[in-house]
């Protein structure tokens, strides 16, 4: 059988159809004028395709559609996605801690449960039982009580509600400790918040912490994200390239502790599970549009006095409000990585100065144990930088000069008294200085 050329063509590849219609073209060019560049033909290209490069930034004209954050939260799961949760409930997974061990190879499993839920899942969940001490509970209560007694004087606003609706401490990890060294070492010495930052932040974190009393008939708060680019303008937001805007999620840990029971009608923190997926979220939460669908679908579970609950700071949420005939007092809980810069400063210095006796005291009675480590990560600084290395290079053998924990950690194991110990500390916050 004889083809037809324009068969021929059909049954090449298209590379091999091009070259060969390029040899018939030159043919008849050769013929038409013997001066044809057949070269230049059989060399021929078609012209390169420009390449659209896409805007680093989300542009506020851009407005998301509500339809994609719907997607995002049709979804659910239960214990048989996350089979160390005591249940689900509306999306949430519950661990119940007495049941577990905190000891860091124990709690290896949950960890990377808790880092699944956060990263890919609902971004919440419920630790039960975190804090087990009701007296301790209490003397932290009677610490943010006079604390708040003595802050009386000022209103203070909150971040996405009015003034004057709360009892909030800015700064109460601070405050406490310097009101009550004793409650304060024994609070912060709880292996699992060491657990639960770890499994989000990895080691080195930054805890920082706000106390909120919500009185009754205390509003709900607008729906929002949270620290970093959630305490932005739109504007502003708007300036900062999507991968940061992504990245910046990984950067903080977000929770809080129930200082006392929290019936639903008190107006524990509503959340919408999986909304932490959409890209553009730290854009879209401020439109209406955004706050009509939170407010059609979010959910809130009941909390009991010692419950946590923690969440990715770029989940949709708000704190409900207040209809009970009780307070609703939660110590909330930010956890900063060792590379982002934590919302509130913290002085380790006069945190040692008072707390130094219990914090002896703790390892006299435990040795080095994980209460002990827990509380130093928390007091310390962990990550050493920036700092002046002419001043303060590497050890011979290390990468890195020392930090304050390990500066803590080297002191409770020598035995040095207060006054040695706040002396290195500001030694070292002076040599680090250009």
């Amino acid at each position: 059988m004889v083809l037809k050329p324009v068969e021929i063509f059909k049954r090449q590849r298209p590379e091999q159809a091009l070259r060969a219609w390029c040899r018939t073209t030159r043919r008849t060019a050769t013929i038409m004028s013997p001066h044809a560049n057949s070269e230049a033909i059989d060399s021929y290209s078609p012209p390169p395709v420009k390449a659209v490069i896409p805007s680093r930034l989300y542009a506020i004209a851009d407005t998301p559609k509500v339809s994609s954050l719907a997607n995002i939260c049709d979804r659910s799961v239960t214990t048989k996605n996350y089979p160390l949760a005591s249940e689900v409930q509306k999306n949430i997974p519950i661990y119940n801690l007495a049941k577990y061990n905190p000891d860091k190879t124990a709690a290896n499993n949950l960890q990377d449960e808790w880092y699944e839920v956060l990263a890919n899942g609902p971004g919440v969940f419920v630790v039960q039982n975190m804090y087990s001490d009701q007296p301790l509970l209490d003397e932290t209560n009677e610490a943010f009580h006079q604390i708040i007694e003595r802050e009386k004087s000022h209103t203070k606003g909150d971040h996405f509600a009015a003034g004057g609706k709360n009892d909030r401490i800015w700064n109460s990890f601070s405050k406490h400790g310097l009101q009550d060294p004793s409650s304060f070492v024994k609070y912060y010495s709880n292996p699992w918040l060491a657990r639960v930052c770890e499994a989000w932040l990895g080691q080195q974190y930054r805890v920082t912490a706000q106390t909120n009393i919500v009185k009754p008939g205390g509003a709900a708060q607008v729906s929002h994200r949270d620290y970093h680019l959630g305490f932005q303008t739109a504007e502003g937001c708007s300036r900062f390239p999507r991968g940061m805007q992504h990245a910046s999620q990984f950067l903080t840990l977000q929770g809080a502790v129930a200082q006392s029971d929290m019936p639903l009608e008190s107006g524990p923190t509503r959340f919408l599970p999986f909304s932490q997926k959409l890209d553009s979220g730290f854009m879209a939460y401020r439109l209406p549009e955004f706050d009509q669908y939170f407010n059609e679908n979010w959910v809130s579970l009941p909390l009991r006095k010692g419950d946590g609950v923690f969440f990715n700071p770029a989940l949709h949420h708000a704190a409900g409000n207040n209809t009970s005939q009780v307070d609703r007092s939660a110590n909330l809980l930010q956890i900063s990585s060792a590379f982002g810069k934590p919302m509130e400063q913290i002085d380790a210095i006069p945190l040692v100065k008072v707390c130094w006796p219990e914090i002896q005291q703790l390892y006299k009675a435990e040795g080095l144990s994980d209460r002990v480590e827990t509380v130093i990560a928390a007091i310390g600084e962990g990550y050493p930088f920036p700092t002046n290395l002419d001043n303060r290079p590497p050890a011979p053998n290390g990468m890195a000069p020392a930090n304050e924990q390990d500066v803590i950690r080297e002191a409770i194991t020598s035995n040095w008294d207060t006054e040695k110990i706040v002396s290195a500390l500001t030694q070292m916050r002076v040599d680090g200085r250009p």
